[in-house]
């Protein structure tokens, strides 16, 4: 996730004197990975003034259209003559040559002045070019680095700034971006919310939760939007709140595009940016629909096997009776969670929006995304964790932006589902002391746990503690004592190896494998270790007859990829692979060796594995009838062989691989596992 720094100060009192790099590696030990760190404006010095256009003349003796523009910046004002228009009685300007055509005369725009740096090292200086002095540079947006839109300049409110005054502050030239790698564990931290909570465990500043400055009303369900929740497992809870009469032209102030553009989010539209900027700040994924497109109540249900739906990415897609949608009387408007369709998607004429959050089910949206293959930034958070509490608040932040940007009118609040209740986790009070390997007391577990917002007590030996609404991941013991450890520095945690049980060694069959092993590499083969992940393609390029029983392989229920979905039955395919990834990369003298198992399953093979339980041991039906499933797994060497088995050199010519080198790979095998071989002639594929 990539997150400003001056984003992160609004929320949480990170000291002046501490360097975003600084920052980031403090939070490292708090579990999460530092990509990089980012530095915008870096280098950017000089004077950057805001700029009134005063008259434009169009330079049309040019191959393409050039405006030398006259722009008023005040107290670094040059020369008003030379401009027709402009005279000293009207006020003294700047002469500006400019490509950019969306700007007209009486325009706020920002101007670089000669001796101003601009990113990349570009110095701006007065020059003659096009039969005038341009004695500065009218700028866009990607030219300061906060934006990446270079099709026109920036042109600024009316009240933005003084005439002249320097902008560079207003317009966020400088800041900088942290991009942490949050783990799967961790959905919490998806937001700007939960990063400038967890900079305030490392910085000691102050937090301050920007979910406690939106003052969310009352639902009205007289007057809110209808909506029914007809699978309460999927969703337990709705919210719905219209904004009205959004003047479709307005677009997102340049401040908030300016940190969509920085957390690596594309500017839109006006209603896009401002849901995108909520979920970003809070956490919560919320989807705009046109109300004008709409039918009737919404409801949430699961699809009606075969129902079709075209997402936002104009992919037409066939839903299955496991996904979750939100639909109208018309069908469904959204994959649930995921992505909507673009039946009810907002145009840059509507002038009313429905803004949607709900609480879903994770495991519910996992499987869709995946099954769909249609990963996006709301879908990852779900199914990562949300605050159930937080879809109320987070629809009245951007119902107010949208009002106060868009000169809408927010509508009433509608809640559908059940109410919240936070679990309750029970564990000994010295478990983390246990557990983690350090002298924990009981007084400093509860001073971290309610670091984190939990609420916690102590009664005799048993530590009860409710996790708040934005830590759904705390659900058992396991989940406390982790926070504990990570509170505390897992660098404080002492490496200790265990002790192994004395009178044991390697299994026979372990010993007979480092055997092959190592007399294989004294042989001159180098050993690989592949996927035991093949797929139908990998017979045909083997050869392998209809009938051939390696065909008959065990298929993943959720394989890696779609080109390898089954297990293998022999060890040929893997090593085929690597073989040629080595001389693909010019190494074509090459002698591979594996060891490993195979996947037989008997003719006879029940098809369906059985879940078995995991809060307790299954009975031995159960284990008796998953033991029935799995297939024989005998354990195979292989060898595969290319170029010369002997090298040549001054010594000599060499001598290529041959089918004897294979044999006798298979004779070294043998004398290390004491087994007989006879070599005869055979009909075997490949």
């Amino acid at each position: 996730m990539r997150v400003p720094l001056s984003w992160l100060r609004e929320h949480v009192d990170v000291p002046a004197e501490t360097t975003g790099r600084e920052l980031g590696e403090a939070l490292v030990p708090l579990g999460m990975e530092l990509e990089g760190v980012e530095e915008y404006g870096d280098g950017v010095r000089g004077p950057l003034v805001a700029g009134r256009v005063l008259a434009i003349e169009e330079l049309t003796e040019f191959k393409k259209p050039i405006r030398w523009c006259r722009v008023d910046v005040g107290e670094h004002n040059g020369d008003p003559a030379g401009m027709p228009g402009v005279t000293a009685e009207s006020g003294a300007s700047r002469g500006v040559i400019c490509g950019a055509r969306n700007f007209a005369a009486g325009d706020l725009v920002v101007v670089a002045l000669p001796g101003a740096m601009l990113p990349g090292g570009f110095e701006i200086t007065a020059r003659k070019t096009y039969g005038h002095v341009s004695d500065g540079m009218i700028c866009s947006a990607r030219e300061l680095g906060i934006g990446d839109d270079h099709s026109g300049i920036i042109v600024l409110p009316a009240d933005f700034a003084p005439v002249g005054g320097d902008v560079t502050g207003l317009l966020q030239v400088h800041d900088t971006v942290l991009d942490l790698e949050i783990t799967p564990d961790n959905g919490h931290l998806e937001s700007v919310r939960g990063m400038a909570r967890e900079a305030s465990y490392v910085t000691g500043g102050a937090y301050r939760d920007p979910a406690d400055t939106v003052k969310v009303p009352e639902p009205d369900e007289a007057r809110g939007w209808p909506a029914t929740i007809e699978d309460i497992s999927g969703c337990d809870r709705f919210s719905l709140m219209p904004v009205t009469g959004i003047d479709p032209q307005r677009q997102a102030p340049l401040w908030l595009r300016t940190r969509l553009y920085r957390a690596g989010v594309r500017s839109v539209s006006l209603a896009v940016d401002v849901t995108n900027y909520v979920m970003l700040e809070l956490g919560q994924p919320m989807h705009a629909y046109d109300p004008a497109k709409l039918s009737g109540r919404i409801v949430v249900r699961r699809a009606r096997e075969g129902e079709a739906i075209t997402t936002l990415d104009h992919v037409r897609r066939t839903l299955t009776a496991d996904d979750l949608v939100v639909a109208d009387d018309d069908g469904a408007v959204g994959i649930a969670g995921v992505m909507g369709d673009l039946r009810s998607e907002i145009s840059e004429t509507t002038t009313d929006v429905l803004l949607e959050a709900a609480h879903w089910n994770a495991s519910s949206i996992s499987r869709t995304l995946r099954h769909h293959k249609l990963p996006s930034e709301a879908s990852r958070r779900f199914e990562r964790g949300v605050d159930p509490e937080m879809a109320a608040p987070a629809l009245q932040r951007a119902a107010e932006m949208l009002a106060e940007y868009g000169g809408g009118e927010v509508g009433a609040l509608s809640v559908t589902g059940v109410p919240y209740e936070p679990p309750t986790v029970t564990l000994a009070a010295d478990l983390p002391a246990r557990i983690i390997g350090l002298p924990v007391d009981t007084a400093t577990v509860v001073e971290r746990l309610e670091l984190l917002g939990c609420t916690a007590s102590v009664d005799g030996g048993t530590l009860t503690v409710v996790p708040p609404t934005w830590r759904p991941d705390l659900r058992d013991p396991a989940d406390i004592v982790e926070e504990v450890a990570r509170l505390g520095g897992y660098e404080h945690i002492p490496e200790i190896v265990p002790t192994p049980p004395p009178g044991r060694g390697l299994t026979e069959r372990q010993r007979w494998r480092r055997r092959v092993g190592r007399a294989l590499a004294y042989a001159g083969y180098v050993e690989a270790v592949s996927f035991p992940f093949v797929g139908e393609a990998d017979w045909d390029a083997l050869g392998l007859p209809a009938d051939d029983p390696r065909r008959a392989a065990l298929r993943l229920l959720n394989p890696l990829s779609d080109e390898q979905p089954l297990l293998r039955t022999t060890l040929l395919p893997g090593l085929l692979r690597g073989l040629r990834r080595n001389v693909g990369r010019g190494l074509t003298d090459v002698a591979l060796f594996e060891t490993g198992l195979v996947f037989r399953p008997g003719p006879d093979a029940p098809g369906d594995a059985p879940l078995l339980r995991v809060d307790a041991r299954p009975d031995d039906a159960d284990l008796a009838a998953a033991e029935a499933v799995l297939p024989r797994q005998p354990e195979r060497a292989a060898v595969v062989l290319a170029g010369e088995y002997d090298r040549g050199g001054w010594w000599g010519a060499g001598r290529p691989a041959e089918w004897g080198d294979a044999v006798e790979a298979v004779r070294t095998i043998a004398a290390e596992t004491g087994v007989e071989v006879t070599v005869t002639a055979d009909e075997h594929a490949p």
